[in-house]
């Protein structure tokens, strides 16, 4: 009963190829250093890509990505297929259209029961004035209704 941001988390492997995951789990830690956390469970089959590599990007969707997230979440497609997105810091992909990006250095992982919780060192962020974000509750997806 926690309503959340929706998130896709991309990195580029030590091969080349893209990684990228829908995950609700962020939250910011710090801003003295700049620190982020995510959580990625243990047995996900991008926990390699992610817990090697050096860099990786958070992407705070916007409310028109619903599509997105729902790609991201499902297993055994090309999640990638069509994708606009630019390189960032280390190579990884920062996507087109989100309402805000955090490219983060891999600064530290901690086994917690049967996920990993990643924090990583904002090396730099954007945003898209006025964006709407995606958010999540109750299992479905909802868009901002101002109060």
């Amino acid at each position: 009963m926690f309503a959340t941001g929706v998130t896709i988390v991309t990195a580029r492997a030590a091969d080349g190829s893209l990684v990228g995951l829908t995950a609700n789990s962020f939250n910011s830690v710090s801003l003295d250093p700049p620190l982020v956390l995510w959580s990625l469970a243990r047995g996900a089959g991008s926990m390699p890509a992610l817990s090697t590599g050096s860099h990786y990007a958070v992407n705070i969707l916007a409310a028109s990505q619903k599509e997105l997230a729902r790609r991201f979440a499902t297993k055994d497609i090309d999640r990638w297929s069509d994708v606009a997105f630019t390189e960032g810091l280390g190579g990884a992909p920062v996507l087109a259209g989100a309402a805000a990006s955090f490219e983060c250095f891999n600064r530290s992982r901690y086994d917690e029961g049967d996920h990993v919780i990643f924090v990583g060192e904002v090396e730099r962020c954007t945003h898209a004035i006025g964006a709407s974000p995606l958010l999540f509750h109750g299992g479905r997806f909802y868009t901002e209704h101002p109060l």
